[in-house]
């Protein structure tokens, strides 16, 4: 049971980085001034993606909290990185975003760190 819990926290996290970006990519490139700032921030409170972001967060956080209650940190922690595997992938088919050589090695390592993780 505490694996499920682990992993819908991570996938809920996974989600949200998501669908920010995708919101994000509605809203456009953000200029670190007071005026882009501020438009970013009134055309985020119009953006669905944007809040669906902040509520899957809202989710894995709570999650993760009963995580934290019935887990050792060291065990629990690591399978956060799976999280990267499904961003990097959800990215690729979704967002349109590039998997190259260096990324999907980078991903085999992962999977294989969280492999050796789950089974000690």
């Amino acid at each position: 049971m505490n694996f499920v819990l682990i992993l819908t926290g991570v996938l809920l996290n996974a989600v949200a980085q998501i669908v920010l970006k995708k919101g994000m990519s509605l809203i456009g490139n953000i200029s670190v001034d007071l005026n882009s700032i501020i438009h970013m921030v009134l055309k985020a409170t119009t953006n669905v993606y944007i809040y669906l972001g902040l509520f899957c967060y809202v989710l894995s956080f709570l999650v993760w909290l009963v995580v934290l209650s019935r887990t050792e940190v060291s065990y629990a922690y690591p399978f956060l990185s799976i999280g990267y595997i499904v961003a990097a992938i959800v990215g690729y088919f979704w967002l349109g975003e590039s998997m190259t050589f260096y990324k999907v090695g980078g991903i085999a390592l992962i999977c294989c760190g969280v492999f050796l993780l789950y089974r000690s």
